[in-house]
């Protein structure tokens, strides 16, 4: 939407360019002669302004819908930290538990491989 609203603008500005390069009311455009009358001319601004307003309004809601986007992935990617953070929190909360079972004397006692007698 960015793009195609600069696009517009250059438009825009190529067409009001144009108009004040020429001496007369006479504009060769693509090997056509124009020679427009007041209200012709008059119409012809009021097309190139809504061009123009078009144009920044699809660079105004490109930018938006842009930050938009960019704030939403910026939110998930400090919960998905925050999460991973809590994650690792916990398991060396597990480790030290672990550990500190480990040492107290609770050790599990393995016993080998039970042989069954006929």
């Amino acid at each position: 939407m960015i793009f195609l609203g600069v696009l517009l603008v250059l438009l825009a500005g190529a067409a009001v360019a144009l108009v004040l390069t020429e001496e007369s009311a006479r504009y060769i455009l693509f090997g056509y002669t124009f020679e427009p009358n007041h209200l012709e001319m008059f119409l012809a601004g009021a097309a190139v302004a809504a061009v123009l307003l078009v144009g920044f309004w699809l660079i105004g809601s490109g930018s938006r819908r842009t930050a938009r986007q960019r704030r939403r992935l910026r939110s998930a990617k400090a919960e998905a930290s925050s999460r991973v953070a809590r994650l690792e929190d916990e398991k060396r909360d597990l480790e030290r538990k672990l550990e500190h079972d480990g040492t107290s004397g609770d050790r599990l006692v393995s016993r080998g491989p039970e042989t069954t007698r006929p």
